[in-house]
């Protein structure tokens, strides 16, 4: 099976939004990848109250400053594409109220012609919480459980009814409806959420692991969808990873997972796609100064990875 690829569009501080994002777009579809992505970073707290990922004493990159909507810029990709599929590695979905964010969606699947996944996780950032004002964060996960209901139920036949702790909805008529029914695809390192993706989801969304990382963890995927009538061909795998390309080969000793030379790179990506990843999401927005920049490291990538027989 060809390992599908995308790539995550420009949304940090260095990239000239509205010229960038469609370049990088564009250049994608025209290249052959199969799908473009956006994340999600709200604020950058001066004095924040967890480390990154919540590891006590970590800092925050500095590349998370002023990153861009991920919905107003995966609306300016779904404009200038026809073909490639729209994705967020992810939302979190406790920054959004779940009806409007389900009509959002809704909308963009309707006007790109049925190209979004919904790509969605309870984040890890108490000051995200806090500054959105939406769910109190010791609720993340009950509040993803009813969004996947209000989803299900917006996207839905009329009359559209629900009634839960955060939405309310009386019988009515809502629209526009999707163009078909939107894959959700949520994120999970284990536990309850790993388990929320064996019951409820589409697909699983990992981010910036190896392939021997993975493998035990789609282990565990796999015996939980058994636990809910599914099996492991059921659940897609879209893997998202930073990709830093240097060039010359580092030393073995010495190198983060996805970087160094075209080799190296392509190396790491082979053993995921052995390990069980069915697509990767190719992130360089971290090292490029600007969109075409962005766009060529990713055409070369490409071309090297689909050389390789991947």
């Amino acid at each position: 099976m060809t390992l599908r690829l995308g790539l995550g569009l420009p949304q940090m501080t260095q990239y000239a939004l509205g010229r960038d994002v469609r370049e990088v777009a564009r250049s994608a579809e025209q290249t052959g990848y199969d799908s473009v992505w956006v994340f999600e970073r709200t604020v950058f707290p001066r004095e924040p109250l967890d480390g990154l990922y919540q590891v006590p004493g970590l800092p925050w990159p500095d590349h998370y400053r002023r990153c861009a909507d991920p919905l107003v810029t995966l609306t300016l990709a779904a404009a200038v594409t026809d073909r490639v599929r729209l994705g967020s590695s992810v939302l979190v979905s406790g920054l959004h109220a779940p009806f409007p964010l389900a009509r959002t969606l809704a909308t963009l699947d309707a006007a790109s012609g049925g190209r979004v996944l919904a790509g969605l996780g309870t984040g890890w950032s108490r000051d995200e919480y806090r500054a959105a004002g939406v769910t109190d964060f010791a609720d993340r996960g009950a509040q993803l459980d009813e969004l996947l209901d209000v989803c299900a139920a917006v996207w839905g036949p009329d009359p559209v009814a629900h009634q839960g702790t955060y939405t309310e909805i009386a019988p009515a008529s809502i629209g526009p409806k999707p163009a078909r029914p939107i894959p959700v695809y949520l994120a999970a390192t284990g536990g309850r959420a790993l388990e929320r993706v064996a019951r409820r989801a589409d697909g699983w969304l990992p981010a910036h692991l190896t392939g021997s990382q993975l493998a035990p963890l789609l282990g565990t995927l796999a015996e939980a969808a058994e636990r809910h009538g599914r099996t492991a061909a059921d659940i897609d795998v879209s893997m998202r990873v930073g990709v830093e390309l240097t060039g010359a080969p580092l030393p073995e000793a010495d190198r983060r997972p996805y970087t160094g030379s075209h080799d190296q790179v392509v190396e790491d990506l082979a053993a995921a796609a052995e390990a069980g990843a069915r697509e990767v999401l190719l992130d360089f927005q971290v090292f490029c100064r600007d969109g075409k920049e962005l766009a060529d490291r990713a055409a070369e990538l490409h071309a090297r990875i689909r050389a390789a027989g991947l």
